[in-house]
C-alpha cells in the first residue's frame, strides 16, 4: 500500500514563500514510474491542480500559480516538492500530494497553508 506524507505547511505572511514536501512509502524502487502532482482545496471551493510533474519530468502548472511556482522530484528519495513564492491570501488552502500510475491513484492527507498577516 502506497502512503504519502506531506510536510511544510503552516502560516505564511503575504508575499512570502513556501516549500512543501511529499514523501512516498510503499513504492519500493518504482517512484520514478509515477506521475506526481500537488492539488489544493480552499474552503468552499473545489480541489484544483497546482502543479504536476510527469515521469518524464514534463511540468504542468495551474493558471493561478504560473510564474511563481516550481515543482520538482527526487526519485532517489521518493519525494516530490512544491515551491511557491509571492503568496497571497488566495493561496490559503489544504495542499494535497497525488501520485498516479496507470489505474493506481494515491492521495496524501494534506497539509494546511495559511497566508495571513
Amino acid at each position: 500500500q502506497v502512503h504519502l506524507v506531506e510536510s511544510g505547511g503552516g502560516l505564511v505572511q503575504p508575499g512570502g514563500s513556501l516549500r512543501l514536501s511529499c514523501t512516498a512509502s510503499g513504492v519500493g524502487d518504482s517512484f520514478s514510474f509515477y506521475d506526481a502532482a500537488w492539488y489544493r482545496q480552499a474552503p468552499g471551493k473545489q480541489r484544483e491542480l497546482v502543479a504536476m510533474i510527469t515521469v518524464r519530468w514534463n511540468v504542468n502548472l495551474g493558471e493561478s500559480v504560473k510564474g511563481r511556482t516550481t515543482i520538482s522530484r527526487d526519485n532517489e528519495k521518493n519525494t516530490v516538492y512544491l515551491e511557491m513564492n509571492s503568496l497571497n491570501p488566495e493561496d490559503t488552502a489544504v495542499y494535497y500530494c497525488n501520485v498516479m500510475r496507470s489505474r493506481l491513484n494515491y492521495w496524501g492527507k494534506g497539509t494546511l497553508v495559511t497566508v495571513s498577516s
